[in-house]
């Protein structure tokens, strides 16, 4: 999808943190947005980003930006779009001043995922879900929106839940994560806490792992959400990766299915056109590894630019009916990369520009 139009104005909210500098990454040579306003903290607030951030990705800092001033996170701000890597607690405040005051908030944050009118959005899963932006207007009385991004596990975990679910049905899942330090942000967890360890906690986690799937493949009854009814057990666990989450499924099908069948189900799942356009969309959002070892986060996290969720591993299970593994980028299609492809849906469907 092509457009000679001007291209849209995007300000970042938490510019500085890792998550904020990924969107300066993704954005600095976006063919859609341009970035507009960087903010940040009260200590970072009136400074140069090159000297109020500590650049942390790979590569130098985008020269656009170095000279930029980073602004409190405060509307009004020179934008029509809204990216918000603010941490939960200072975007439950912020995020709303923005949405009231005109402007389209694509939010990493998990703030306002679960409000009744909030879509949880992954466009290739659940694109549906954006006529809950109606109920948003209409309830909060906004000239503006939010929509949020999953949880980085939930970003990997619902590509295969999502197939099974549209084509077999499913009533249990149970899932185990074992997630990348890069999750916590910078700088992570301490060496001797996790160099040589798995610790099997990670706070609230496993709250969203059970829940966010649910939203995700709920149906629309109108302009209401109605939750997927499989129930889903989660544990949480951080392990000494840098990047990439690796999440073991095991399911209970609704129909009764053979391994053939739901393999080819995996492989065959017609992914909707519409998404492949966007810019920031990989052409296979879901890969299918045949090799026995395979998905690895090492070796896979960066299929489709970061963007692809890599599955494998498929065979029955013992306990319920089939198990499987995926892996997906946490800080791409988990984060980042998620809110911009969330972003380019809005721009193709109207909502932007």
């Amino acid at each position: 999808m092509e457009t000679n139009q001007p291209k849209i104005k995007a300000a970042i909210l938490g510019a500085t943190g890792m998550v904020g500098q990924r969107f300066v990454q993704l954005l600095s040579n976006h063919p859609w947005f341009e970035i507009s306003a960087l903010t940040g903290s009260d200590r970072s607030a009136g400074r140069k980003y090159s000297d109020a951030c500590y650049w942390r990705q790979e590569g130098d800092m985008p020269a656009a930006v170095r000279d930029m001033q980073v602004l409190p996170a405060v509307p009004p701000v020179n934008a029509g779009v809204v990216f918000s890597a603010l941490p939960a607690d200072i975007a439950r405040d912020v995020e709303p001043e923005f949405a009231r005051a005109g402007y389209i908030v694509c939010s990493n944050s998990s703030a306002y995922r679960y409000e009744d009118d909030m879509p949880v959005m992954i466009p290739e899963i659940n694109a549906e879900h954006l006529a809950l932006l109606d109920s948003q207007k209409k309830k909060r009385g906004w000239d503006g929106l939010i929509v949020t991004s999953p949880n980085c596990t939930t970003s990997g975990a619902v590509f295969p839940l999502k197939v099974l679910n549209e084509i077999f049905g499913l009533e249990k899942v149970f899932l185990v994560s074992m997630q990348a330090v890069s999750g916590a942000g910078y700088p992570g967890m301490p060496y001797l806490a996790i160099a040589d360890n798995v610790v099997p906690l990670i706070e609230g986690e496993e709250k969203k792992l059970e829940l966010e799937p649910r939203l995700l493949l709920g149906k629309m009854n109108g302009r209401e959400r109605i939750s997927a009814p499989m129930s889903i057990s989660a544990q949480a666990n951080r392990v000494a990766i840098s990047d990439g989450h690796t999440i073991c499924l095991s399911v209970k099908l609704s129909k009764s299915a053979s391994l053939e069948e739901v393999k080819a189900a995996l492989l065959s799942y017609a992914w909707p056109e519409e998404i492949k356009q966007l810019p920031s969309a990989p052409l296979q959002p879901m890969i299918y590894r045949e090799e026995a070892d395979r998905p690895q986060p090492r070796l896979d996290r960066n299929a489709g630019g970061g963007m692809a969720v890599s599955i494998g591993r498929l065979r029955p299970c013992p306990i319920l009916d089939f198990r499987l593994v995926a892996v997906v980028h946490n800080t791409l299609r988990g984060a980042a990369s998620g809110s911009v492809l969330n972003a380019e849906l809005l721009k193709a469907r109207g909502f932007l520009g």
